[in-house]
């Protein structure tokens, strides 16, 4: 260890364990500051600084404090030195260690398990701002102009490779149209749609209720249709011409994937009644147990538009999403995307950090990250409760746990909700109550949190799980 340190804060970090180093830097800012070693208020090193005396790089050190940041240990002012925050204002996370071993009672307010967001602490800061540096640096005057409504060239060739790479969608970039996120583009087709004669939009029951709200407010009549055990059930949909919204990879909230017969079916459905599917595909980065089912996109590019975002797999905030256009429909979406137009700098700067392989970069990490997440919260759940069922296959960022009935929806969420852990119930998703179960999201989730988080969900289950059985007998 250096001596002669520039702040006498850094003295009390000690470095320790194995592991990537931001990591190990966290933990040990973390030990000081319960240890009272860091006290409320100080200020720690510059970022610059603490990387010399610890002989790290200043990049470890940059991502150690906007993690703690972001877990309420540091607090960060413009013009401001980075300094302790107050232990009155925080709540610690704490170690693995107790995690493991403690049965501490959680304290309210704690953790938001709902879903709907990816990690937005873990956004990876340094790569986009090094992105966006070079997008500024670089731009021709003609690029500062009013951008092309559709999206800037680059993004849409960037989004066309990218598709056609991962999710084996055969695109070019004149079919792809920038967005501003899944429920915009939603917005935009819905107005499309009824210029080219359909009024009706067939959406999955349970489904996500924005996107079938954004439909209703762009002219279409919204109607569900039920999802079991293998999708979307095509049987139910209607022999005319209309549109459905089905998100085949990875259905929310169920979680299950559309299989291979259904697939196959709803392609066959659409052609025979000259029908529009639009596929979301908004979490199918994130499959863990297997290599994603390709977009069904790839199956009939001239009946499917497709559709996705960076809402889940970097931040909603960014508001960037793409539309990739059937051939057939791909200027009457041009038209109805006429009055649009994002940002040419974020538009500019995701295709650089794409073309640097930051993304890439991010998505492995990430993948690695929700994996384990999911994996301690299941492991927590199972081994108290054998029973449970959890519904869909090993993706995403949500769980869907089924329970009896509605009464033990009611029962469990409002339990956790007193004990504060916030989850959403199922008949939330619903167009016609059916089944009953809660929604679990958790990708926010931090590794300190997991275990400790699974072990309360799942004793407060099995607790309304006997309490709804001893009401029974």
């Amino acid at each position: 260890m250096r001596k002669n340190r520039s702040n006498s804060a850094a003295a009390l970090i000690e470095l320790g364990g194995t592991g990537p180093a931001h990591r190990r830097l966290e933990e040990a800012i973390r030990a000081a500051i319960r240890d009272g070693r860091l006290r409320p208020g100080e200020a720690l090193p510059a970022s610059r600084n603490l990387a010399g005396d610890l002989g790290l790089s200043r990049w470890v050190v940059t991502e150690a404090y906007q993690q703690l940041t972001a877990e309420g240990f540091l607090i960060t002012r413009p013009g401001s030195a980075t300094r302790v925050a107050d232990a009155t204002t925080r709540t610690p996370a704490p170690s693995l260690e107790e995690d493991l071993e403690g049965d501490e009672v959680l304290p309210p307010s704690l953790v938001d398990l709902r879903p709907g967001l990816p990690d937005v602490a873990a956004f990876p800061r340094t790569a986009w701002t090094r992105a966006y540096a070079t997008t500024v640096r670089t731009l021709t005057p003609d690029q500062w102009r009013y951008p092309d409504p559709l999206g800037v060239p680059v993004l849409r060739s960037t989004v066309a490779d990218y598709v056609r790479r991962v999710r084996g969608v055969d695109a070019d970039r004149h079919r792809v149209l920038i967005t501003g996120g899944t429920t915009d583009a939603i917005r935009h087709l819905s107005r499309c749609l009824v210029t080219l004669g359909i009024r009706r939009l067939m959406v999955e029951d349970p489904g996500w209720p924005t996107l079938a709200a954004a439909a209703s407010g762009g002219g279409l009549s919204v109607e569900p249709v039920p999802v079991d055990r293998e999708g979307l059930v095509v049987d139910a949909l209607p022999t005319s011409r209309t549109a459905v919204l089905v998100t085949p990879a990875h259905q929310f909230p169920t979680g299950v994937a559309l299989s291979a017969a259904r697939r196959t079916q709803l392609i066959r459905w659409a052609t025979a009644t000259g029908s529009i599917v639009i596929e979301d595909d908004y979490d199918a980065e994130f499959r863990y147990d297997r290599r994603p089912v390709g977009a069904l996109a790839g199956l009939d590019p001239d009946r499917v538009v497709y559709l996705g975002s960076v809402s889940k797999t970097l931040a909603p905030a960014l508001r960037l999403g793409w539309l990739v256009a059937p051939p057939p429909l791909r200027q009457p979406l041009q038209d109805a995307f006429a009055d649009a137009g994002r940002s040419a700098l974020e538009q500019h700067a995701l295709a650089v950090f794409v073309a640097n392989g930051d993304y890439d970069r991010h998505l492995r990490h990430m993948r690695r990250q929700y994996e384990q997440r999911r994996d301690v919260l299941l492991s927590a759940l199972r081994s108290t409760v054998p029973t449970l069922q959890v519904a869909g296959v090993a993706a995403g960022l949500h769980l869907l746990i089924r329970l009896p009935d509605t009464a033990a929806e009611t029962g469990l969420t409002e339990r956790l909700t007193h004990q504060g852990i916030l989850v959403t119930p199922l008949n939330r998703y619903q167009h016609r109550p059916a089944d009953a179960g809660i929604v679990v999201g958790f990708a926010r989730l931090t590794a300190h949190q997991a275990p400790r988080v699974g072990r309360e969900l799942a004793a407060t289950l099995q607790q309304a799980l006997r309490w709804m059985d001893d009401l029974g007998g």
